[in-house]
């Protein structure tokens, strides 16, 4: 007898993508960051400066308070110092004195005699004015912008990255009937090669 049917399995298949667990170098970032110091120029100038000392000039013509009382001292010491050297001067005059020469007389006219010799002019200053001289100067400063970088940059890190399994079915699991045979034909004398069957004994 022929075989009519035929029965196909068509079997599963997928697809299987695995991913391998891997460490992974994440790079880090920089940044820089610009600033600007603004210079500039400067310049300082001194003019010429002239120092006048008038102190011991204008001291000598009018003399201060403490000036005046040092001379007046000194003044009143030198006199006492001349009159007694006057006096004994005059002292040993009368001891040596004879019998009928005027003593006296030539004592009080060495007294009254007019003073010989140079004369100072009292309102003329008799020491210099000091004068002192400083020069100028120039000084010039200048000082140029300043740029300032700074560069921030932040440490790189390891990253773990799991691994992955990837399953995906291409093909579903099936069976296939496939029927071979002919056609069937009801009632079976239709059909054109139709042979009737011999029930003779």
């Amino acid at each position: 007898m022929k075989q009519l049917i035929n029965i196909t399995t068509v079997p599963i298949q997928y697809e299987l993508k695995i991913q391998n667990a891997r460490l992974q170098y994440k790079s880090s970032t920089a940044e820089v960051e610009i600033s600007r110091d603004k210079g500039g120029m400067r310049i300082k100038s001194r003019p010429v400066k002239l120092n006048i000392d008038s102190f011991e000039a204008r001291n000598s013509v009018v003399p201060t308070t403490a000036r005046s009382v040092a001379q007046t001292a000194q003044k009143g010491s030198q006199s006492a110092y001349e009159a007694t050297a006057q006096l004994a001067q005059e002292g040993q005059l009368m001891l040596k004195a004879k019998i009928g020469e005027d003593v006296l007389g030539q004592i009080f006219s060495n007294r009254v005699q007019q003073p010989t010799g140079e004369f100072e002019m009292g309102f003329t200053p008799s020491e210099p004015v000091e004068l002192s001289y400083e020069a100028g100067d120039l000084i010039i400063n200048y000082q140029m912008d300043k740029l300032n970088f700074d560069l921030k940059v932040a440490n790189g890190n390891f990253e773990f990255v799991p691994g992955d399994i990837e399953l995906s079915i291409t093909q579903h699991p099936e069976v296939r009937i496939e029927y071979v045979g002919g056609p069937i034909y009801v009632p079976p004398s239709a059909d054109p090669n139709f042979e009737p069957l011999d029930v003779r004994a």
